[in-house]
């Protein structure tokens, strides 16, 4: 055996037991029942490298969101506000500790929200659509002006329009600079207009578990330069109430009793997680507009389990229909490319485990479709053999040049479906990212496998000095 062919069989020895490696994670885990892998994953013991399921396989919940771009600053572009957006709404969720999360852009003001797992999605929702612009305003309903502006809200049944803003009848009873926004526990406040502080000033928010009133509340800090300002806004107002503004309701308006810097409380009758889910949304930052849910799905857990049972008995039945084919027709070059299509399999499943991939039923289409091409390219291969043996050539000529003749066809044929794929996978959504990532995956591999490990194998056959192959 020559040194180069060695280094060939040593080197595909070497990846496929690096890619059992890689699949055995995938082994322990899927074979432990439903319920013990929801718990093994709540407290976060699943294994990091391994192939994760889509949210059609697992169960779990889907969210579209839509920005309200009518809502964004003039100043902002909508790339940018799409982007912040999504970036809050992962950090968001990533605190919450939902896993697998795959949120993705959708046309110009849309976002896919997918939460494998999670079967009741009305508190992730909650979590997601709160745009969290915490402010801070100096409360004045000493005045006549708020009294008679009261008063007006009290007797009028829609004191609001659609967008928020106070009826003119009512908005004439309120003082230059100020505003009227609702209370938390019902009825309205006085305060300023605009806030010296905000929430973009916070620099952590934390769960208090018991608060002065019994309840959690919410601790709050702020950065340098939030510590500065608000220490102005309370040296300035002793004896004053300062209204803690949450998406434009006042939580609570504690009176100010001395200057106040560093730390603050939010505090109301929050249940723990309610004060939790307040402490994610401020630390997260507060999204650029407000988010509205425009469809919602659950699938459940299992109905994905019936999936994974259907679609792994459809590819096993196919399987070795196409490994039973390729051995009866072709022979011993069949069975040669059916050890190739086998290792295609082993090696895509292990490199979408290295990279923590999510599989979906589209992507298990786009895996069969590889394994196709790769058997699709060892037919290549043996059909140019076959020309060359009815030529009468020796059996290392029959080799070498129906390789050399099939390269073309296959390496086109190839480049072509991966160029489709990487344009599905850039263009496309959802389950069309997913059919793409397996697609591209798996037709890498096959190229090595169809190419380089079957040729090493016949290689190694030659060394044997074989007179002839069956075709």
């Amino acid at each position: 055996m020559s040194n180069k062919l060695t280094v060939k069989g040593c080197l595909i020895v070497a990846i496929l037991i690096g890619s059992l490696y890689l699949i055995y994670p995938n082994y322990k885990w899927y074979s432990k029942p439903l319920a013990e892998r929801e718990t093994l994953d709540t407290l976060g013991e699943r294994p990091k490298r391994m192939l994760n399921l889509g949210l059609d396989l697992r169960g779990g919940s889907s969210l579209l969101l839509e920005l309200e771009v009518s809502k964004l600053s003039a100043k902002e572009p909508l790339n940018e506000a799409m982007a912040r957006a999504i970036e809050i709404i992962r950090n968001r969720i990533d605190q919450y500790g939902v896993a697998e999360t795959s949120i993705t852009k959708q046309g110009d003001k849309w976002i896919m929200v997918q939460l494998p797992g999670v079967s009741n999605p009305q508190r992730a929702e909650e979590l997601i659509g709160k745009t969290a612009m915490l402010e801070f305003r100096i409360v004045k309903n000493d005045t006549a002006e708020a009294q008679q502006a009261f008063e007006k809200l009290e007797a009028t049944e829609k004191p609001f329009d659609d967008d928020g803003n106070l009826l003119p009848e009512i908005a004439k009873f309120v003082p230059a600079g100020y505003q009227i926004m609702r209370n938390k526990d019902g009825g309205y406040s006085l305060v300023n207009d605009k806030a010296s502080v905000t929430g973009a000033d916070l620099e952590n928010a934390r769960v208090v578990m018991m608060g002065e009133n019994g309840y959690p509340e919410v601790s709050f800090s702020f950065n340098a330069e939030g510590a500065k300002k608000f220490g102005q806004l309370t040296g300035a107002n002793i004896g004053k109430q300062l209204a803690i503004v949450l998406d434009n309701t006042i939580q609570s308006a504690p009176t100010v009793q001395s200057r106040i810097t560093k730390e603050g409380r939010i505090s109301g009758t929050f249940s723990t997680e309610e004060a939790r889910a307040l402490a994610i949304v401020l630390k997260a930052g507060a999204l650029p507009a407000p988010v509205k849910v425009i469809e919602k799905k659950t699938i459940g857990p299992t109905l994905g389990e019936d999936s994974i049972k259907s679609g792994l008995s459809a590819s096993l039945y196919a399987l070795i229909l196409i490994l039973l084919f390729m051995a009866v027709y072709y022979k011993a070059a069949g069975v040669i490319a059916d050890i190739a299509l086998l290792l295609n399999f082993v090696f895509t499943v292990a490199v979408m485990s290295y990279f923590s991939a999510t599989l979906t039923l589209p992507g298990i289409a786009g895996m069969i479709l590889s394994l196709a091409m790769a058997i699709d390219a060892n037919v290549l291969i043996i059909e140019r053999m076959r020309e060359e043996k009815r030529a009468g050539k020796p059996v290392y000529e029959i080799i070498s040049l129906g390789y050399d003749k099939a390269w073309s066809a296959i390496f086109d044929s190839n480049i072509t479906t991966i160029i489709v794929g990487a344009c599905l996978l850039q263009f496309g959504t959802g389950p069309v990212k997913g059919f793409a990532v397996t697609l591209i995956i798996g037709l890498l591999v096959s190229l090595f496998t169809a190419v380089f490990v079957t040729r090493a194998i016949y290689e190694l056959i030659l060394t044997s000095n074989t007179k002839e192959i069956s075709l």
